[in-house]
């Protein structure tokens, strides 16, 4: 039996792993979303590999699932085309079936890098469930993860943001995020295949010759902490990310309790509401509250758990979650526990928020439907 590189093994490892974590039957579908870099056609070719020895071991034979790609094509540089096809003709020469190709229209809101990603994250939603698809694996990897926690930490972002990426959300699934781009790479050289660099991620890549920040953070940043603080850097920043997110899950959790019970029910919500709860502001001048909250329930909780609660409020009333940030959620703070007098506070999106009778009335913008 020929002997596997090392590299290679590490994935097929990752993926095996990922696969029996995900628990699919016999001739699910799972897709990888390939891009034609190294990470995601290192990650294809071991989907090909182990989507038929799924549940193996020394008792079983294991099952075949069937393995099968998407590949998002952004349309945003000269010949984005041509790079989509390459990457979907490696997906069919690995054996995946189907190979779907998706091209996109990403807008400009919030900047081309979140655009971007969310057009990409929507179009592979789509085609996992029109192919009816378990999972759509994805191929991050630990720098990934370490590039980003720097990133949030530069931008003063809370736990959330720091938890950086997570390995399940929804049909996404990322089983890379315990290895180096460098393992991926080297897998790829030791299976013949060809990869393709994204250009973007070079320096001067960006607008009039500047370098993008990311990639100045991968070029630049990491080597420089390595340098100074020693070999490992990544690893810990992947770390803290993992123990972020299991603090911000926890926390997360005690909002959603939070505002469950700072809700103001009206009669149509089953519960009747005391008089005080009713908007005692003229219909016209804010419109209806679509949401109302108990101040004082709200005052009694601890503040990291208060400070949740009130964002989540605020996107349920169609603030976007992007745009929310932390002056927001100060001012709808500032309401609930330093209260004087003060005007309603403006949220993103046309949404606002104000203070009457003791209760906090959310309000949604003018153009939500």
């Amino acid at each position: 039996m020929a002997r596997v590189a090392a590299a290679v093994a590490a994935v097929r490892h990752a993926v095996r792993v990922d696969l029996a974590a995900l628990g699919p039957r016999p001739d699910d579908l799972v897709l990888v979303a390939c891009s034609g870099g190294a990470d995601s056609l290192a990650l294809a070719a071991a989907l090909a590999h182990e989507a038929g020895r799924v549940g193996r071991s020394v008792r079983s034979r294991g099952f075949t699932v069937r393995a099968g790609a998407v590949v998002v094509d952004h349309g945003l540089q000269p010949g984005s085309d041509d790079v989509a096809a390459r990457a979907a003709a490696q997906c069919r020469a690995l054996g995946l079936d189907p190979v779907v190709v998706r091209r996109v229209s990403v807008g400009r809101a919030g900047g081309l890098e979140a655009a971007a990603r969310t057009a990409r994250y929507a179009a592979l939603d789509e085609v996992a469930a029109d192919a009816g698809a378990v999972a759509v694996l994805l191929g991050h990897t630990l720098d990934d993860q370490a590039e980003q926690v720097l990133l949030s930490l530069a931008r003063g972002s809370g736990a959330r943001a720091l938890g950086a990426i997570g390995a399940v959300r929804g049909v996404l699934r990322r089983p890379l995020l315990g290895l180096r781009r460098a393992q991926t790479q080297a897998a790829c050289q030791a299976l013949g295949l060809a990869w393709w660099d994204d250009p973007t991620n070079a320096p001067g890549s960006g607008a009039d010759g500047a370098t993008p920040l990311r990639t100045r953070v991968r070029h630049e940043v990491l080597p420089v902490l390595e340098d100074v603080l020693g070999p490992g850097v990544a690893q810990s920043l992947a770390r803290s990310a993992d123990l972020l997110r299991a603090d911000a899950d926890a926390l997360d959790a005690l909002a959603a309790d939070l505002l469950d019970r700072a809700r103001v029910h009206d009669e149509a919500g089953g519960a009747p509401a005391p008089a005080a709860a009713r908007d005692p502001a003229p219909e016209g001048e804010y419109g209806p509250a679509a949401l109302v909250l108990d101040v004082a329930v709200l005052a009694a909780a601890p503040d990291a758990v208060r400070r949740r609660a009130l964002r989540a409020a605020a996107i349920a009333v169609g603030a976007p979650a992007g745009a929310t940030g932390a002056r927001h959620v100060a001012a709808l703070d500032a309401l609930v526990v330093a209260w004087r007098g003060q005007r309603a506070t403006a949220l993103p999106s046309g949404a606002s928020a104000r203070r009457a009778c003791g209760r906090l009335f959310l309000h949604p913008g003018r153009d939500t439907s």
